[in-house]
């Protein structure tokens, strides 16, 4: 009887280890930069660290941020502002030119881990009125297309942030986009 104990025990530990490396892998905020009161970007860092966050959402390309991040091994997501998309989503030279400044410049030996480039700041909102829109799938494109002139296209993803209400119904697991963003999101390009 001990040793089923013993052996049944050894499983429930096992498995919480793993069940407490997944949720702390899992650890992550958005870090904005509008603010009256702004921290020094690497104080911000040692916060971060020191709470064991290991990821981090950038709703821009801030290069003092991004210097801050340099060597610290949190993953980040840089968010292209959506005033940016109109100019990105028609213009392949201004998408090299951003991908190299705010992002293949980190991407360095001691750089930044940058994971994702985030399309907009949740350009589906219906406050926006559509005015983001028809710019997110040509931005990402291009952005996508810059990447792998930059030999990034492998380890940096695109991806559009979304806001719950870009969903139909009130539960994003049933999978229903709003009828004027279903062509775009589910459109020819898939």
């Amino acid at each position: 009887m001990k040793m089923a104990t013993t052996h049944f025990s050894s499983k429930i530990l096992v498995l919480l280890l793993c069940v407490s490396v997944v949720v702390e892998a899992g650890i992550g905020v958005n870090w904005g930069t509008v603010s009256l009161h702004r921290l020094p970007p690497e104080r911000v860092v040692d916060l971060l660290k020191d709470n064991k966050i290991g990821k981090v959402k950038l709703f821009d390309a801030d290069p003092d941020v991004l210097k801050s991040l340099m060597g610290s091994g949190i993953e980040v997501m840089v968010g292209i502002p959506n005033d940016m998309l109109a100019l990105l989503s028609t213009s392949t030279s201004a998408c090299d030119s951003w991908v190299s400044q705010n992002v293949s410049r980190y991407m360095v030996k001691g750089g930044v881990t940058i994971k994702y480039v985030a399309v907009g700041n949740e350009p589906f909102l219906t406050s926006y009125s559509g005015q983001f829109q028809s710019y997110v799938m040509p931005t990402m494109t291009n952005i996508q297309q810059s990447l792998a002139k930059a030999n990034l296209a492998g380890m940096v993803k695109v991806v559009v942030p979304c806001n719950a209400d870009a969903y139909e119904s009130s539960l994003p697991s049933q999978g229903t986009f709003r009828p004027e963003l279903i062509q775009i999101i589910e459109g020819p390009h898939c």
